[in-house]
């Protein structure tokens, strides 16, 4: 039997496989709690404390997790149609994680681990991608307007038809990205690495490229 006010209140720890499906756990202390593999489909975690919380391969398809503290490890977890407004992700283990139909208004992900997770036609304008990883990720078609990428490892990411108008790619590994279509307009990139990178039909008016 699953004791919710224990889960709330961080004295339960070990909830690998939990089934937590639309439970209401905004506002808990889960950190540090093992939730790997739990199912959390549609749970409200909204404002919750989830740092280095054990989240991989769980299932957080639709959940709340609006201004939640996710500094967690979300390895293969499923994040479809979840709400991430305003969450902290920096640092966290985003590896292979599903964000299609996610909402990431607001969050930041400065330093987070994305190699070759989906976020593909997401918005994440104006998020704060800083020294990400996302090696392989399929941001294909995703609204990056004015997000600030500085820094961050796009070897061999997918961006076709992606929007990076007025993003901040300055010294970013762009080696071996596929960039065809994208939209580039008055974006910087100045010190970026763009050995391999394909920009087939891409606009690159206005984008400084600036040693």
């Amino acid at each position: 039997m699953i004791d919710v006010e224990a889960i709330r209140a961080g004295t339960q720890r070990q909830l690998s496989g939990a089934d937590l499906e639309d439970e209401d756990l905004s506002k808990a202390n889960l950190s540090g709690v093992v939730l790997s593999g739990a199912n959390l489909m549609g749970a409200d975690l909204s404002a919750s404390n989830l740092a280095r919380a054990k989240l991989e391969g769980a299932n957080l398809l639709g959940a709340c997790l609006a201004g939640a503290d996710l500094r967690a490890n979300l390895w293969g977890a499923n994040l479809m149609q979840a709400d991430l407004t305003g969450a902290d992700l920096r640092g966290a283990n985003l590896r292979g994680a599903n964000f299609m139909g996610s909402v990431l208004v607001g969050a930041s992900l400065a330093g987070a681990f994305l190699n070759g997770a989906n976020l593909m036609g997401i918005n994440l304008q104006g998020v704060d991608l800083r020294g990400a990883d996302l090696r392989g990720a399929n941001l294909s078609g995703t609204n990056l307007k004015g997000a600030n990428l500085s820094r961050a490892d796009l070897q061999g990411a997918v961006l076709n038809e992606a929007n990076l108008e007025e993003a901040d790619l300055r010294d970013a590994n762009l080696a071996g990205t596929s960039l065809s279509g994208a939209n580039l307009l008055c974006a910087e990139i100045d010190g970026a690495n763009l050995e391999g990178a394909t920009l087939i039909g891409a606009c690159l008016v206005g984008t400084s490229f600036a040693a």
